[in-house]
């Protein structure tokens, strides 16, 4: 997690606060641009629909990537899952009280943002399979073909 001094700092808090973004709350976060990016589309996805189930998450996010942070988000406070559903909340603890004021803001700003230009080094593509079992052919005997 990457919490910067500003959240606990009031007066870079108030600059702050004059543009909110999902890109300024998913870097609160993660370091990681392609982690900071698809925090930022699954939590700009529950803001913009109200509510998400995973069948809804977007086709350029793995459903177990979404699940894993979405389920981050409602440990952090910033969703609830109820009813298979993931929606905003505000549930902060004191000594997050900046972070807490900079994320309600972004929920209350009603705005269009580009995440393609916010996260402009991130990896928007799917990741491809790494391992696991490569599918069987037909017609192939096991240990075919493989010295013995």
């Amino acid at each position: 997690m990457g919490i910067k001094y500003w959240e606990f700092e009031d007066a870079p808090l108030k600059d702050k606060l004059k543009n909110v973004n999902v890109k300024e709350v998913a870097k609160i976060f993660f370091d990681n641009e392609t982690e900071a990016y698809r925090f930022a589309v699954l939590l700009l996805e529950v803001k913009t629909k109200r509510q998400m189930k995973l069948k809804d998450v977007p086709k350029n996010i793995p459903i177990a990537t979404a699940k894993r942070y979405l389920d981050y988000a409602v440990e952090l406070g910033l969703l609830k899952h109820e009813d298979g559903a993931y929606m905003l909340t505000d549930r902060f603890s004191k000594p997050l009280r900046n972070i807490a004021a900079y994320i309600k803001a972004w929920m209350e700003e009603q705005k269009e943002e580009d995440l393609g230009v916010e996260f402009a080094n991130a990896r928007v593509e799917k990741q491809q399979k790494r391992g696991g079992k490569l599918p069987s052919v037909k017609g192939e005997e096991k240990g075919a073909g493989q010295p013995g």
